[in-house]
């Protein structure tokens, strides 16, 4: 209900210090509660929009638009309960798996979008471009700001793992990234290669961690998801 108190405290979280100076005259006014919605739905558009270009995100199709038709081995289920964003209260991982073109960077970068929407942080890369961005900085101080840059998120997606051949120096970092981000943070990959080897980045998202119950103490299966374009 929208009784002066509640409106002038309304005020005052938007700073609209000019209207709170002449509050005894305004505040029985019927334009002060349109203005202050006003105010509010175009801050909160505003910041949307921030938040999503701090990202990088770009431009995606969005998950109403995606063919699910096409990726004929893709559990939408799945997808959908991933986009309620549990795995985010649980700091669970989630690595999207198949060959180019099925779709799995869309799933991911609406992922991303869903996180920023819901109110948390996210950011989105390619592991080419990030892992190459850490390897050219020549100090460890530079390197330790960039990696805290990359750890801070809620959610990261990490695009494209597995599609080029890294030097040891590329896995190294890409290794101690995650392993810094799991059971703290989300992190979410993309890639064409399944499990192979105990130091392979999925195994390190999925490593270690407690097996996931819902509510009745029932074991749940790990947020892990093969898209593919084969039946």
């Amino acid at each position: 209900m929208n009784t002066p108190d509640v409106l002038q405290t309304r005020a005052h979280a938007l700073r609209l210090y000019g209207l709170l100076a002449h509050w005894p005259d305004v505040a029985g006014e019927q334009w002060v509660a349109p203005l202050l919605q006003w105010e509010e739905d175009e801050r909160g558009r505003r910041s949307l929009e921030r938040r999503i270009r701090d990202a990088h995100l770009g431009s995606f199709k969005p998950l109403c638009d995606f063919d699910w038709a096409w990726p004929k081995r893709c559990d939408r289920v799945a997808v959908e309960e991933l986009m309620s964003l549990e795995f985010i209260k649980d700091t669970a991982n989630v690595v999207l798996i198949g060959p180019n073109g099925v779709g799995k960077s869309t799933l991911a970068l609406n992922l991303a979008y869903q996180a920023i929407a819901g109110g948390h942080t996210a950011l989105f890369t390619t592991a080419g471009q990030m892992l190459g961005e850490l390897a050219a900085l020549d100090s460890d101080s530079a390197l330790r700001r960039r990696l805290n840059r990359y750890a801070s998120p809620d959610v990261l997606v990490i695009d494209e793992v597995g599609y080029l051949s890294y030097s040891n120096r590329h896995a190294d970092l890409l290794f101690e990234l995650v392993s810094r981000r799991y059971g703290v943070t989300s992190t979410v990959v993309t890639t064409n290669r399944p499990f192979k080897g105990n130091r392979s980045i999925t195994h390190t998202l999925t490593r270690r961690r407690r097996p996931h119950r819902d509510d009745r103490g029932r074991r749940c299966p790990k947020r892990r998801m093969s898209v593919d374009k084969t039946a």
